[in-house]
């Protein structure tokens, strides 16, 4: 199949190799094959089993990636209908089950009560200004004890705006795109004001 620019490849896992295909939208960017590896390198060990969310979903890539490398369950969330229709195709198409697929705004769907998950994947468009609101609101209750958070966002961009009880697990920069894991603290261990 030749490369497109709407296309990428799994890496890792049980669907390693498997190619892609999502909407031609604009304001999917999926986070670059180099980029994808590194991070799936660092959480190698807290992937097995966990339950992750994908908050802005868009291509699926970082989901689809957890799932094929032993996520116990992927909620994807995207407000584009035709980016959940993408996604319901392609976990059936790859047979994946242990996922669902939410059409909703990201900061809308954390209204809800509130799941908990071990592994957040934020990638908001580059242009949104919505990263500091959803982290926010991930605060409240969407976040397992210790759950990693992943974060890409422009490399000129500071992390001094997410929450602090966030700790920087590891950092790396590739090209204008800086990507980022970080710990939630556990609040039983937290100290009150």
């Amino acid at each position: 199949m030749p490369h497109s620019a709407n296309q990428l490849r799994i890496i890792g896992g049980r669907w390693r190799g498997s190619r892609i295909v999502f909407p031609p939208l604009a304001a999917i960017r999926p986070s670059p094959d180099r980029v994808r590896e590194t991070l799936f390198n660092w959480l190698q060990q807290p992937i097995v089993g966990a339950r992750c969310l994908d908050l802005f979903a868009g291509s699926g890539a970082l989901g689809l990636e957890a799932l094929s490398r032993g996520a116990a369950h992927v909620t994807f969330v995207d407000r584009e209908p035709q980016v959940g229709r993408h996604l319901k195709q392609t976990l059936e198409r790859l047979g994946g089950r242990d996922a669902s697929v939410v059409v909703e705004d990201a900061q809308r769907f954390l209204l809800h009560p509130a799941q908990s998950f071990d592994v957040v994947f934020l990638d908001p468009p580059f242009d949104s200004a919505v990263l500091e609101q959803v982290a926010s609101r991930l605060q409240q209750g969407w976040l397992a004890p210790g759950a990693y958070i992943y974060v890409e966002f422009p490399a000129e961009r500071s992390l001094s705006t997410l929450p602090a009880q966030w700790t920087v697990h590891r950092t790396k920069h590739a090209g204008q795109v800086g990507y980022h894991l970080l710990r939630a603290s556990d609040p039983a261990n937290e100290v009150p004001p």
